[in-house]
Parts: structure tokens; sequence; C-alpha cells
């Protein structure tokens, strides 16, 4: 028979674990009982990557049982990527394009209306610089905000800890590493901010090419 102050201690050190990935501090991810509970959340990862592009509401039920929130109106392509998937927020309306990567040991919040080009990584795990802890598979998650209505492009990467205001473009290639106010271009690497949006993009789309309103009065 088990020992049931074994069994208790061993949900005191899952549980552990568990509040060090939320709350920032720094603990060691090659806990064998943390793994096992994270290919658990993986398997339905594979379930919704081996979907037919035909199955819809298929694909709607299984996000749904594997985020932590999910909104209406949400496509996600696979093939998705994510550590764990139910420590992911989405909002509603929400779409994301092909290989988006969710390294979700923490909360990843995404806000209503946001776009997300292919090959998009966004992170909430770092590992320290110290070689000694990381040799210790030492690991620290701190959580990603992105707001309502941003557009970030192909191939853009947002580290721990970031958050982007609403409205806000970050641009293909970008790599965030700082905060990113409200309804402003952002580019490069680390990503700057470039202007802010203003009445020129209500004029033009694309260089000298005007937008024609009626199409979406």
């Amino acid at each position: 028979m088990a020992d049931p102050a074994c069994n208790f201690m061993k949900r005191y050190v899952i549980m552990s674990l568990k509040e060090a990935m939320k709350n920032g501090d720094i603990y060691c991810c090659s806990d064998a009982a943390l793994q096992e509970e994270q290919r658990q959340h993986m398997e339905i990862l594979y379930d919704y990557n081996m979907t037919r592009p035909s199955e819809v509401s298929k694909r709607a039920e299984i996000l749904k049982r594997l985020f932590a929130d999910v909104g209406r109106n949400c496509i996600i392509e696979p093939p998705l990527h994510a550590n764990w998937g139910c420590n992911t927020h989405i909002g509603d309306n929400v779409y994301a394009n092909f290989n988006l990567t969710l390294v979700d040991d923490a909360d990843i919040w995404i806000g209503d209306s946001t776009m997300i080009g292919p090959n998009v990584t966004i992170s909430a795990a770092g590992h320290p610089v110290n070689p000694d802890l990381r040799r210790a598979v030492a690991q620290f998650n701190m959580p990603v905000h992105i707001g309502k209505n941003v557009w970030i492009g192909a191939g853009a990467v947002i580290l721990p800890g970031i958050t982007i205001g609403d409205d806000t473009v970050v641009g293909a290639g970008a790599v965030v590493t700082r905060d990113l106010p409200s309804g402003v271009v952002a580019v490069g690497n680390p990503a700057r901010v470039m202007r802010e949006i203003g009445e020129r993009d209500r004029i033009y789309y694309y260089r000298d090419r005007k937008i024609d309103w009626r199409k979406f009065s």
C-alpha cells in the first residue's frame, strides 16, 4: 500500500513547482512528474495537429480542451506548437498562421482580434545566463500580455515578460525584448518603435495605394 505521506509530498512538490512556474521563481524543469503532466497536454496538441482542414468543429472543440481560455471565431492554423497550451488565454476573433510556437510555461494572454503571422514565437520561459544553473536545468517564467487588435508579422519573436499594447504592429522578423505601447509600429532586432499609427494610415494601406473605405462600410 502506498504511503499517504509520500503521496502528499509528491503533490506538494508538484504544487510548489507550479507556483514557481507562475510567480517568476527559478526552478528545475526536469522534474519527472511535471514532465508527465506536460506530456498529457501535448497529447491534446497532437490530436489538434492531426486534424484535417475540413474538421473545423473538431478543431474548435480541441482548442477548448487545449487552452486555458479561447474565444469565439478563433482560427489557429496547424501545425501549432505549445509547451503546455493550458497556460494560454486567447480572446475572440484571433487568427494565427502556420507554425505558431507558444512557450507557455507561464501565462500568455492574446487579446481580441489579434493577427499572428507564420513562424511566430511567443515565449514566457527563460533560462539563467549562469552556466551552473543552466547545467542544473534551471528555468524561470514571466507572463506575456498581448493586447487587442495587435498584428504580429511573420517570424517575430516575443520574449518573456513582454506587454504589447492595443492596435500595435510588430514587423516581420522583429525580436521584442521590451514592452511596446499601444498604437505604434515596431520593427528590428531588438524591436524599436519606428512610428505611431496616424492619419496617413487612414489614407494609404500600402505605400501609395489608397484605402477605399466604401468597401468596409
